[in-house]
């Protein structure tokens, strides 16, 4: 309805509410269509999304509440579960000169009073650093994983410019149990040196994060192994030692020890000079261990017929211009067994000789010795072996250990294939499931390998070996002790002592090598350094330790048969 006036037609207050009316509902329907397209448009993206994931990553998964809640990295155990390295959410303690942001001082009382009672909460820090920190002026961290009493603490102090910015730490409850093993995580997340370093995208996988990753390492046994390489290293005054226990039929590394060690919680100045790794990535020549591995390649061969034949062994062997001598005369003749029950050089340098190069060579190869160490561990040493055919006096010196050198793995790895019927196998540190099979290669026969459990339990019961005699646990093994390489020769001062044995020898299950670095001689050793002295006797305390917890229990009444080969060895006494 228009009312005129002066000519000119003017709606009505009704009508124009009414038009008016009808503008906002035509407005409100074409916001609302532009939202329904929006929608429409969005919900069009994600389901194209999901079905490119459905056909182009058909793996990926979307994370579970469960999964989100996980910590950062995973957990890892070791074979029974015994946590051996943890992730958890902590608080770092720091400093914000800006926190205030106006201008003013970053501190409400002076730098030397909030440095002395940050001091006083923290008591390893040191008050004088705290506060260069404090007066630089610059952001910084004055602590790392704190605990909430100190955070409660420093709060109280009512300084805005100190926060409590969370970050993500790695926690190892074990200390330094198995460092070397383990490794540790930097400030960056990364892992470093062990199987943090070997798993870190394992451990980073949310998908795999809620399931720990268990080792084939026991806390158990690598305690035991850690505290008796230890106690050899102060008794013999050495500056370290290494071990390894290891599974013959599996290649399951059970321990690993580099001593000294450190502790992955706080890599100090000392920890940081002890992460190399002395089994894995550290070669030695490690002496007269080698001489069961050559006499086995040598039966192998069919060089060796008969372990009663008898070698020349009083005056040293002539070999060009080269001499090789034993330590001492030990008689006018030795048979096999008595060459190794009493370690001589000169004939087993004559039985690789018989043997010839290529076959000891092959039989080398054929162990592993001349490759890098076969286990995750990032840290593994390249052996120093000559990759070209041998000359006939290295091919001598090889079969009595020096001329090689390798790592403590490596000969670990091959005692397990002399004694678990010649089959080897690469080492691991993965916990293997129950009855999981593992192929390896064949390098020496069931017979070889029967035939040199027997040899290695006599090197115990009569030879050099005597001290590693654990009472019920038919110990068998050899040792070796190798004077280390310097400037101008050989170091006849420093010696690399080791014992390499397998247990229990009716039915062999574990290898243990056993090494000190330039053990010293002392009262209780009658000044003796070498292996009989302090590598022997130190298996010889590990096996009745670990025995039990490895379900080999003393048996006094079992043994290997000897019945064969004892008629042919000259004992004393």
């Amino acid at each position: 309805m228009s009312v005129a006036l002066g000519g000119v037609a003017q709606a009505s207050p009704a009508f124009r509410l009414h038009q008016e009316r009808r503008r906002v509902l035509y407005l409100a329907k074409i916001r609302g269509l532009w939202i329904a397209l929006v929608f429409f448009a969005l919900a069009v993206v994600a389901l194209a999304r999901i079905a490119w994931l459905g056909a182009v990553e058909p793996g990926a998964q979307p994370l579970s509440m469960a999964q989100r809640l996980l910590p950062e990295r995973g957990e890892i155990v070791d074979r029974n579960g015994v946590p051996l390295a943890r992730a958890f959410h902590a608080r770092a303690l720091w400093y914000n000169p800006q926190a205030i942001g106006d201008g003013g001082a970053p501190l409400v009382k002076s730098p030397e009073a909030v440095a002395k009672a940050l001091a006083a909460i923290f008591p390893e820090a040191d008050e004088g650093r705290l506060l260069r920190k404090l007066k630089s002026g610059k952001p910084t961290y004055l602590a790392r994983r704190i605990l909430p009493r100190q955070m409660a603490k420093v709060h109280a102090l009512g300084e805005p410019a100190l926060e409590y910015p969370p970050e993500k730490e790695r926690f190892y409850p074990q200390g330094s149990l198995a460092a070397h093993v383990i490794g540790f995580v930097d400030a960056d997340g990364e892992g470093k040196v062990g199987m943090e370093e070997a798993l870190q995208d394992r451990l980073l996988d949310p998908a795999g994060r809620g399931e720990p990753v268990a080792l084939s390492i026991d806390a158990r046994v690598q305690g035991a192994l850690e505290d008796e390489l230890m106690a050899g290293i102060e008794m013999h005054e050495a500056i370290g030692a290494a071990g390894v226990i290891l599974d013959v039929e599996t290649g399951e590394v059970l321990a690993l020890a580099s001593l000294p060690s450190f502790n992955p919680n706080r890599i100090d100045s000392d920890g940081a000079q002890n992460i190399f790794n002395r089994v894995t990535n550290q070669v030695y020549e490690l002496g007269s261990t080698f001489k069961p591995l050559s006499v086995a390649a040598a039966i192998e061969a069919g060089t060796v017929k008969s372990l009663a034949r008898r070698y020349p062994a009083r005056e040293p062997l002539k070999v060009g211009p080269h001499r090789i001598r034993d330590s001492h005369v030990i008689g006018d003749s030795l048979n096999v067994p008595e060459t190794l029950i009493h370690s001589s050089n000169i004939v087993t340098a004559q039985i690789a000789d018989e043997l010839g190069v290529e076959r000891l060579q092959k039989t080398m190869v054929d162990l592993g010795m001349s490759v890098r160490p076969e286990i995750e561990l990032p840290a593994r040493g390249h052996p120093l072996f000559e990759t070209k055919k041998w000359s006939r006096i290295r091919n001598m010196t090889v079969s009595y250990g020096h001329g090689i050198a390798v790592t403590p793995l490596h000969l670990a790895s091959a005692y397990a294939a002399m004694v678990n019927g010649g089959i080897y196998r690469p080492a691991t540190l993965m916990k293997r499931a129950p009855g999981e099979y593992v192929e390896g290669r064949r390098v020496f026969s069931p017979a070889t390998s029967a035939k040199m459990r027997q040899m290695l339990r006599m090197i115990v019961v009569y030879g050099t070996g005597r001290k590693a005699d654990a009472e019920g646990f038919r110990v068998g093994g050899k040792t070796g002790s190798a004077e280390k390489p310097g400037s101008g020769g050989y170091r006849r001062t420093s010696l690399v002592s080791t014992f390499a044995a397998a247990f229990p020898m009716d039915r062999p299950r574990y290898v243990i090598i056993a090494m000190f670095d330039e053990p010293t001689g002392n009262a209780s050793t009658y000044g003796q350094r070498t292996a009989g002295w302090n590598a022997a006797p130190a298996v010889g305390r590990i096996v009745p330790r670990i025995g039990p917890m490895l379900g080999v229990d003393p048996d006094a009444t079992r043994d290997i048969d000897l019945s064969d080969l004892k008629p042919l060895v000259v004992t004393e006494g």
